[in-house]
C-alpha cells in the first residue's frame, strides 16, 4: 500500500474517534436518571407525611398535664367577738350557724357568753377615759373616718344584708346607703352637743351658771333584731357620739352585717374599747348586761322580737344599780322594732348625758 495512503487512513480513524457525536464513556443518556435524583412521586427524607402531628406536640382537646380540673371547695368563715379592738374566740369556745333569709348557711358566729360580755365591759370601761376627754371635733372626725370606710365595704355590707333581710340587691343598696347617711348624721354633732342642750343660767346674784352635757359612761345596747345595719347603727352611733363606750349584743340571727363593720372598727382610727361587739344568744347575755354593776346604761331596743326574752325583766334588773333605761318601743309588754327609715332626732343622744352644773363668781 502506498505510504501516502496509509496515513492518510490513520488521520481519518482518529478523527472519527474524537468527533462531537461520540458518547463519552461517563456521559448518561438524557432520559436515564442519575443515582442522586429522587422521583417526582417520593417524598423527600425526614418529612412528616401530610395530616401527621408533628412530635411533641399534644392532641386537641387534651388538658396539659399537671392542671386541676376540679371544681375548688369554698372556704367557710367562723366569725369571732369584738372586744378591745381585737378579735377573739368565745371564752366557752361554742360557736353557732348562721342562715340566710331562706335558710341556708352562710357562716359560723362565736357564741358569746356571760365571760365575754364581762371582758366586753372592762374593756369599755378602760377606753371611756380617753374617748370622753378627746375634743368633740377629734371624735367628730374619728366617726366620720369609718363612714368612709363603710362606704369602702359598700357591696360587702349590702350583699349581707340582702341575705339576712330577704332584701333585692337595689334594696338593700339603698339600706347601706341609709346607714352610712345615718352614721355622717351623728358624726356632724359631736360638736354641737354642747351648745344645744348646755346653757349658761340665770340666777339671782353675782354668779354665773353653767350647764354643761357629759357622757354617762359604759352603755350596753341590745342591737334590733330585724334590721341588721341600720337599726344597728341608728343605735350605735348616738351613744358614741357624745363620748360614752358601749357593749354592743348583735342581732341574733343576722349578725353577719355586724361583724363586718367590726372589722371596718378595726382599720379606723377609733380607739380599741371604745365599741365592743358580741354575737350570740340574746336571752343568755343580756341579763348579765342587765345585772352587771359597772354598766351606766343600757338600750333594751333589740329585746323586740328576741327569743325568750323579755324586756320587764331586763329593766328590773338594771335598777340594782340606777342604770339609765331606754325601753324599746310599743306599749307594754309587747315591744316593737322602731321604723328605721324615718329621719333621726336627738332623743338616742340625749338618753346617754348627764348635765353638770357649775357656779362661778362674776364680778360687778
Amino acid at each position: 500500500m502506498n505510504p501516502y495512503l496509509a496515513r492518510r487512513a490513520a488521520a481519518a480513524a482518529a478523527n472519527a474517534a474524537f468527533s462531537p457525536d461520540a458518547a463519552t464513556p461517563d456521559a448518561a443518556t438524557p432520559d436515564a436518571a442519575t443515582p442522586d435524583a429522587a422521583t417526582p412521586d417520593v417524598a423527600p427524607p425526614n418529612v412528616a407525611p401530610p395530616n401527621v402531628a408533628p412530635p411533641n406536640v399534644a392532641p386537641p382537646n387534651v388538658a396539659p398535664p399537671n392542671v386541676v380540673t376540679d371544681q375548688r371547695v369554698e372556704v367557710r368563715k367562723t366569725y369571732k367577738l369584738y372586744i378591745g379592738g381585737a378579735f377573739p374566740r368565745s371564752e366557752s369556745g361554742r360557736t353557732y350557724e348562721i342562715s340566710d333569709s331562706r335558710g341556708r348557711f352562710l357562716a359560723n358566729a362565736a357564741m358569746g357568753s356571760r365571760k365575754d360580755a364581762r371582758d366586753a365591759v372592762a374593756a369599755a370601761r378602760g377606753a371611756f377615759g380617753k374617748w370622753a376627754g378627746a375634743t368633740a371635733y377629734n371624735r367628730g372626725q374619728v366617726l366620720y373616718r369609718v363612714a368612709e370606710l363603710m362606704e369602702g365595704r359598700r357591696a360587702q355590707l349590702a350583699t349581707e344584708v340582702a341575705a339576712a333581710e330577704g332584701l333585692a340587691p337595689a334594696g338593700a343598696d339603698t339600706v347601706v346607703s341609709q346607714a352610712i347617711d345615718r352614721w355622717v348624721w351623728y358624726a356632724g354633732w359631736s360638736d354641737k352637743i354642747a351648745q344645744l342642750l348646755g346653757g349658761v343660767n340665770p340666777v339671782a346674784g353675782q354668779y354665773l351658771n353653767i350647764s354643761t352635757p357629759e357622757p354617762t359612761g359604759v352603755v350596753a345596747a341590745l342591737a334590733p333584731q330585724a334590721s341588721s345595719l341600720l337599726g344597728l347603727v341608728s343605735v350605735l352611733a348616738p351613744i358614741v357620739v357624745s363620748g360614752n363606750t358601749t357593749v354592743v349584743l348583735t342581732s341574733e340571727h343576722r349578725p353577719l352585717p355586724a361583724v363586718t363593720l367590726s372589722e371596718v372598727l378595726a382599720t379606723s382610727d377609733l380607739p380599741a374599747g371604745v365599741i365592743n361587739l358580741i354575737t350570740g344568744r340574746t336571752a343568755e347575755v343580756a341579763p348579765w348586761l342587765a345585772s352587771h354593776q359597772d354598766v351606766n346604761a343600757i338600750d333594751l331596743t333589740g329585746a323586740a322580737d328576741a327569743d325568750d326574752v323579755s324586756w320587764a325583766d331586763l329593766e328590773r334588773a338594771s335598777a340594782d344599780n340606777l342604770k339609765r333605761v331606754l325601753r324599746p318601743g310599743g306599749d307594754g309588754a309587747d315591744a316593737v322594732e322602731p321604723d328605721w327609715s324615718q329621719s333621726p332626732n336627738l332623743t338616742r343622744i340625749k338618753a346617754y348625758l348627764e348635765t353638770k352644773t357649775v357656779w362661778h363668781p362674776k364680778g360687778p
